[in-house]
């Protein structure tokens, strides 16, 4: 969940509570808190580039640089395809049609809203893959499978509130929980009801029908961004691979410091050890591939020299919001230099993918919340602002879609959707 936000703790001001109260729950918080850490038994550092998930070694890679495993599997995704889904056109040409949703919080109801009004044009595709980062982690699963999942899609983003999200408790308790400001026990239930057997079953078979689904988190410990084969997972089809599916989702929307870290156990050489996971947005606000492996080259292996990506990004936020003052305080300041940041790490990720769709000569289409639009606090879950941003985006994809074709500040004119 990007951090556009305001974190709960930010929330917790804005109830009426004595100044005086506070300062005593805190000092008295950090008295008995004092300078003590969370004992842990993280990956020795010689170790993280064979550390794997125990019974799952191909679940997932680290960033920016080919992985031999996910090359492999994306090779045998072509030995799976259905040419109904993937039909040459009259000239024998292939395009595959690939998904990225990114973070945004509560705003990711603009993504919902888009994919459903997709669906109603009828030319929403079939996904070859489909990425998602924080809150597009949490609607990937759901984009990934198509129309069927759109009324679960549609319920998750107008419905959900903060409470169903996070508890903040009082400040006391946020200094005791010691790694964040909040507990995100409420947002793992959710998760849990969402991603149901049922649902994890049509993904494993959407994987083996030759379609990928990728997370992508940060693993704190390496500094680096992991992306996971979330299809892969799901055919495991155990208790183990079914905790690991939901709690990377809960993982790639753990903001930092906001909401607690989601531990994995690994292996590395025969030990057991810990990995510290984090919202993916640190590392990437959307993404494809990340390197891991390069599509256009499997498809030409694999003798579909015609072969093409049209790639799609969804942005669940805004590149140029509304001027608003920034409040004169630690906090005030924080939040807009995160905010800020954030935008422009995201328009850095539109010009990396667009440059790699002109590198394979595929196509590059995305869109972004209307800038004349108010957009709410995609912290605080208001079921009203959520379903106001989703009304939005379903219009935005009746209207065409009409995508932009370039990144930001290069003035290439929108254009529809073949």
């Amino acid at each position: 969940m990007s951090l556009d936000p305001l974190p709960p703790c930010l929330v917790l001001a804005r109830r009426p509570v004595r100044l005086a109260r506070v300062v005593i729950l805190a000092v008295c918080a950090a008295w008995l808190v004092g300078c003590v850490t969370i004992p842990r038994n993280p990956v020795p550092a010689d170790q993280t580039p064979v550390a794997l998930i125990p019974g799952m070694p191909d679940a997932r890679a680290f960033a920016g640089r080919p992985n031999a495993l996910m090359q492999r599997d994306f090779e045998q995704s072509m030995e799976q395809e259905s040419r109904e889904d993937f039909p040459p056109d009259a000239d024998g040409a292939v395009r595959y049609p690939h998904l990225a949703l990114s973070g945004g919080g509560a705003n990711g109801a603009f993504g919902a809203g888009f994919l459903n009004g997709w669906t109603r044009t009828e030319k929403r595709p079939v996904f070859k893959i489909v990425t998602g980062v924080s809150t597009g982690a949490l609607m990937a699963p759901f984009a990934f499978l198509g129309s069927k999942y759109d009324g679960a899609l549609h319920r998750f983003y107008t419905t959900t509130t903060a409470p169903d999200v996070f508890t903040a408790g009082s400040p006391l308790m946020a200094l005791l929980r010691r790694d964040s400001l909040a507990s995100t026990a409420p947002l793992e239930a959710l998760i849990a009801r969402h991603i149901d057997h049922a649902l994890l079953r049509d993904v494993a078979a959407a994987h083996r029908g030759g379609r990928r689904l990728y997370v992508g988190t940060v693993d704190l410990d390496s500094r680096r961004f992991v992306v996971w084969n979330m299809g892969l997972i799901a055919t495991y089809g155990t208790p183990a691979g079914d905790d690991l599916f939901r709690r990377v989702m809960l993982a790639s929307a753990a903001i930092p410091l906001v909401f607690p870290p989601v531990m994995f156990e690994v292996e590395a050489n025969g030990k057991r050890y810990d990995e510290m996971h984090v919202d993916g947005f640190i590392g990437a606000n959307v993404f494809m591939n990340s390197g891991i492996f390069n599509p256009t080259e499997i498809y030409r292996r694999a003798g579909h020299f015609r072969a093409y990506e049209d790639t799609f990004l969804v942005h669940n936020g805004q590149l140029h919001p509304r001027p608003k003052p920034t409040e004169r305080s630690m906090r005030g300041i924080a939040m807009r230099v995160i905010e800020t940041a954030g935008r422009a790490g995201m328009v850095g990720d539109l010009f990396r993918e667009f440059a790699i769709a002109q590198r394979n000569g595929g196509n590059f289409h995305w869109v972004t919340i209307p800038e004349e639009v108010e957009v709410p606090d995609p912290i605080l879950f208001d079921p009203a602002g959520m379903t106001a941003l989703y009304d939005t985006g379903y219009a935005a994809a009746l209207a065409g879609p009409q995508w932009l074709t370039s990144p930001p500040g290069m003035l290439v004119p929108s254009t529809p959707a073949e």
